[in-house]
């Protein structure tokens, strides 16, 4: 293949018409999320049953759910200690008998309360900073006595399983404008009727959780799976490291800096808080680019797109590099636990910043070419239906837009240089 036809649009990875939230993937919304498809047919492609796969930013664990169902053992890491509590979640087997017995508990603590014949409880409700711009009393209540209840599980899988839909439950019934990922108050005249049945949507989204858990146990093979909070940018090893190393990676890495793209920390905070979650407020902080740089990359892909951006904007152009310069260390630490015959499938969006489109997709195989990986091919298919902004403001002018990101790439490459680190 020349190096005209390396990189080509194929708009069967659209998957348009595609039921994204099959089996544990509809646990919880999440911002920016690989569709499940993307990851199955790369496991079909690349995967082996039995060998491991790696996802070193895994978010909310797509492409372990995938692993699990394909056969192969797999590992991902995330920074984000909520994301990591929901991926952990989808790939851990449980007991239905005793998920069950749980459910109908906290079901007939609530039976009285729901049909008026007795109050909340009163149950202490945490110590989160301004809670009160963001949930009513009668929210708090009901959250700090549900929450109350689902402490009480003794199992922790099954504890971990209820928390994850008390997670979205509370982002749902908080005012929180649900139209974005970052935490902007619902304004006044929609605050005057909103008033959340907070227990009525915790139920519903357990049982919507515990029948993609069906599906998912019918299906999932006796493999391994595990998360670990390990930073590949600082330098950090996953663990467990499989014997001769991981085969096979499967990511969709973050489109740049949280603090101006897709706000992670900021999405999961209220959840995090509320479950008591360490470090719910540094998550963005401590990503990738959270630390701006006053270093340019040079003689990379993107060198030149940062110098744009500079001559516009000093400040986001060392948030760009900052970005890039990080990206670069986690593949640096990721290329170390690799096998010698390993893939690495890189699902990456170009984003514009000031207008300038920054190519991270060549990045990324700028990045492993420096680590003996050669660059099979780069498939670039549309985004129908992931959730994450299309617009942003490039010159902060009001009602001034442009779009962000309508495409993605999956970059596909392999090492060829057998000398494993």
């Amino acid at each position: 293949m020349n190096a005209d036809t390396q990189k080509y649009k194929d708009e069967s990875w659209d998957f348009r018409s595609a039921n994204t939230k099959e089996y544990t993937h509809c646990f919880h919304t999440y911002p920016a999320m690989m569709i499940p498809q993307i990851a199955r047919r790369l496991l079909n492609e690349y995967g082996s049953e039995g060998h491991w796969l790696l996802d070193p930013y895994c978010g909310t664990g797509t492409s372990l759910v995938e692993a699990s169902l394909f056969g192969m053992h797999s590992v991902g890491c995330d920074i984000n200690p909520l994301v990591r509590m929901i991926a952990t979640s989808k790939v851990t087997p449980i007991s239905l008998q005793q998920l069950d017995t749980e459910m109908n508990r906290v079901n007939d603590s609530f039976f009285e309360i729901e049909f008026g014949t007795a109050k909340i409880p009163e149950t202490p409700i945490p110590a989160i900073p301004n809670i009160d711009y963001w949930f009513s009393d009668e929210v708090k209540n009901y959250l700090a006595y549900l929450l109350c209840q689902i402490n009480k599980v003794e199992n922790e899988p099954i504890c971990n399983f209820m928390k994850v839909a008390y997670s979205e439950t509370v982002r749902e019934v908080s005012y929180t404008r649900t139209s974005t990922f970052k935490l902007h108050r619902m304004p006044s005249e929609k605050l005057e009727n909103f008033n959340p049945d907070v227990y009525g949507i915790y139920r519903k989204k357990l049982n919507r959780n515990r029948q993609g858990l069906i599906a998912y146990l019918e299906k999932r093979k006796d493999v391994e799976a595990s998360i670990c909070n390990t930073n590949t940018v600082a330098g950090e090893l996953p663990i467990p490291r499989p014997l001769g190393g991981y085969n096979l990676v499967i990511t969709s890495p973050p489109y740049g800096d949280s603090q101006t793209t897709v706000a992670y920390g900021q999405f999961s905070r209220l959840s995090a808080e509320w479950i008591g979650l360490n470090n719910a407020r540094k998550i963005d902080s401590i990503a990738m680019g959270g630390r701006p740089s006053k270093r340019i990359l040079e003689d990379s892909p993107v060198t030149t797109a940062i110098e744009k951006i500079q001559t516009i904007d000093e400040k986001r152009s060392q948030d760009v590099s900052a970005f890039y310069i990080d990206l670069g260390h986690s593949i640096g630490t990721v290329v170390k636990v690799l096998s010698p015959r390993s893939t690495i499938c890189y699902v990456v969006g170009n984003r514009r910043v000031k207008d300038v489109q920054l190519p991270t997709d060549e990045f990324v195989i700028y990045a492993f070419g420096k680590h003996g990986f050669s660059h099979k091919e780069t498939i670039v298919r549309n985004i129908p239906n992931k959730r994450m902004p299309k617009k942003n403001s490039p010159t902060n002018v009001a009602g001034k837009t442009s779009s962000t990101m309508n495409e993605e790439n999956i970059v596909i490459c392999q090492r060829t240089d057998h000398s494993c680190p």
